[in-house]
């Protein structure tokens, strides 16, 4: 996992604890598994963002002749 960083974070007790549930993990494995999942949502969004403007040209035939 890299550097690690202490900090202090308030949050709904609440939403903690239903997050916990989740993951069975404790706070701060809970903590961390939010802030993965949340950068991974930003990048699909990001990614999505990009749907139909980029243009791959295949060919297939090609490719094939690559495989033998």
């Amino acid at each position: 996992m890299g550097e690690m960083r202490k900090i202090t974070v308030e949050v709904p007790e609440r939403a903690l604890a239903l997050a916990q549930e989740h993951t069975g993990a404790g706070v701060s494995e809970t903590v961390r598994q939010a802030l993965l999942d949340y950068a991974s949502k930003q990048a699909q969004k990001k990614a999505m963002a990009h749907r139909g403007k980029i243009k791959f040209g295949v060919d297939l035939m090609a490719l094939r002749k690559l495989e033998d």
